[in-house]
């Protein structure tokens, strides 16, 4: 069993395999006024291009949050989930960008529905939050 801290880019077996199953997440960004915006999501998570994906309505405020504190180092989030007894959890931080290229959303949309086994519904007003993955930890 993995334990925090963990390399976001180089998971044990055991912390990737829980990433792997279906969870619902919790997202958290950044208010203007610098309170934290914690909302449930689903969440991707690919190691090998230290990126977890959340896709999303772009009218939505986690996108204006993203948005509102992208600087040239992007805007700071996290995504976390937790096993039901609380005896696994996974917490992933970094940079987050919003995407909108339609390749980006594409892969994004095929990632989700590896995972949540369900193809998300079509919306033209979709975008996916990249965040670039500086640490992570928890116990897989």
């Amino acid at each position: 069993m993995s334990t925090y801290p963990v390399n976001p880019r180089d998971p044990d077996p055991a912390y990737l395999d829980f990433w792997r199953e279906r969870h619902l997440c919790t997202l958290t960004t950044i208010r203007p006024d610098g309170s934290p915006h914690v909302v449930p999501v689903g969440v991707t998570y690919d190691p090998e291009a230290g990126l977890a994906r959340v896709i999303t309505n772009k009218a939505s405020t986690k996108v204006a949050n993203v948005l509102a504190a992208v600087g040239p180092e992007g805007a700071r989030a996290a995504v976390c989930q937790v096993e039901v007894d609380g005896r696994r959890w996974a917490t992933l931080e970094g940079r987050a960008c919003v995407r909108t290229e339609p390749a980006r959303v594409a892969e994004a949309e095929r990632r989700y529905a590896e995972r949540y086994t369900r193809v998300p519904a079509p919306n033209p007003s979709r975008v996916v939050i990249e965040i670039e993955l500086t640490s992570a930890m928890g116990r897989g």
